[in-house]
């Protein structure tokens, strides 16, 4: 683990955990297994030693590690390291891990509120929030090309409900009146566009 050789280090690591399941260095063993499955990109592996360990160990010292980890394991594998390298877009993936890693984050914050990981749990739950707005934003732009004004218009009314906090609120206003525009409710739109106005006076959507 110390040379970055985590490959290696999950061999060895597994191993001793399955020899010595209830051996003195057990926890410490798996907790170790825990990061070089995550380093190494072993998503499976990392999230089920992550649940056993919490399982089996519920009052452990380091349950707040575990859960930090079950939350940087899935929101890591959320991410496409080949299309963010060269520059692709795929906010309309799947966002599920994201999500669980949310719920992992939050599950942190609530039982452990004194966690030294807590922090930056937080931090990354408003990132993810962002990551989740996105994907809302994404597939509202995909309805208004199949010209399916209803549910474009839902899903930036999505976006302001539960993403209220993100840089993506003005881009659901924005779907919002024209989704209303194309469907001539007149009404919807102009609550929506005083909401715009006040918001964000510099938007082109504003004549």
């Amino acid at each position: 683990m110390a040379i970055g050789n985590f490959n290696a280090a999950t061999a060895t690591l597994s191993a001793l955990d399955s020899r010595y399941p209830f051996g003195p260095l057990s926890n410490q063993v798996q907790l170790d297994l825990i990061y070089a499955y995550y380093k190494s990109g072993k998503v499976n592996e990392a999230i089920s030693t992550i649940d056993r360990f919490t399982r089996l160990n519920p009052n452990h010292a380091d349950v707040d590690y575990a859960i930090y980890m079950r939350g940087l394991t899935n929101m890591e594998s959320d991410k496409n390291l080949f299309q963010e390298l060269v520059g692709i877009d795929r906010s309309d993936r799947d966002p599920s891990k994201s999500r669980e890693a949310f719920e992992d984050f939050r599950r942190l914050i609530e039982k452990f509120p004194d966690s030294k990981y807590a922090a930056d749990a937080q931090k990354r739950m408003l990132h993810i929030k962002s990551r989740l707005a996105k994907y809302e934003i994404a597939i509202a732009r995909f309805y208004m090309r199949r010209e399916a004004y209803v549910a474009a218009a839902n899903r930036g009314r999505y976006v302001l409900e539960y993403y209220p906090d993100t840089d993506h609120v003005q881009e659901a206003l924005e779907i919002m009146v024209e989704c209303y525009d194309q469907l001539k409710l007149d009404e919807l739109k102009n609550n929506v566009m005083k909401t715009l106005k006040l918001n964000y006076p510099d938007s082109s959507f504003i004549s």
